[in-house]
């Protein structure tokens, strides 16, 4: 196995910025514009803050190693959950499918409060806030965070899991995806190969 320290974090880390050399760049509208078409799977981050649990739907997690076990993902500023996550050690990533489309629009949607309903989530014996329902979760350790435009990059060490719906190798599942601005089921009927 290969070993793995995590990194001291500062709590403002410098932000990432264009060389001196890169003169042009695309608008933010543009951006957006591209990505928009960009399918991303879903995934909502619980952690624990300093007012309570906290919660936000995410389509920027990925695996970025196999050993030792990490994911990265971004943050946008204009989360209210944002603060937290980035200071929290652990959180909670949970891996969405489409029976878990009212959970991603819950910690979707701005101003809601998504721990009003506690037949929807419970703690783990570590703290963190779980919601038990949810396909599949991964309890990680915060490794790194890093400043990148109006965004946070978040690296974290997973720790534990648990599958409530397995996919087996080869088999279609019911995968969660967000795609020009709308939900979307992957399924058998999607598949082109």
């Amino acid at each position: 196995m290969t070993s793995f320290r995590p990194q001291d974090s500062p709590t403002a880390p410098e932000p990432v910025r264009p060389p001196a050399h890169v003169g042009e760049s695309l608008s933010a509208d543009e951006f957006k514009t591209l990505f928009r078409g960009h399918p991303g799977g879903v995934a909502i981050i619980t952690a624990d803050g300093p007012d309570g649990p906290v919660a936000l739907t995410a389509t920027s997690v990925s695996s970025i190693s196999a050993d030792p076990p990490l994911l990265v993902f971004s943050l946008s500023s204009l989360s209210s959950a944002t603060a937290a996550i980035v200071a929290a050690s652990t959180i909670v990533v949970h891996l969405l499918d489409a029976e878990d489309l009212e959970l991603a629009r819950l910690a979707a949607t701005s101003g809601a409060d998504r721990f009003a309903d506690a037949a929807l989530w419970t703690r783990l014996v570590t703290g963190e806030p779980v919601y038990h329902g949810a396909r599949a979760w991964v309890r990680c350790a915060v490794v790194n965070r890093m400043s990148a435009g109006d965004s946070t990059v978040v690296v974290a060490h997973a720790l534990q899991s648990s599958i409530q719906r397995d996919i087996e190798p080869g088999a279609h599942g019911d995968a969660l995806v967000y795609h020009n601005r709308t939900w979307h089921r992957l399924g058998e009927h999607s598949r082109i190969v």
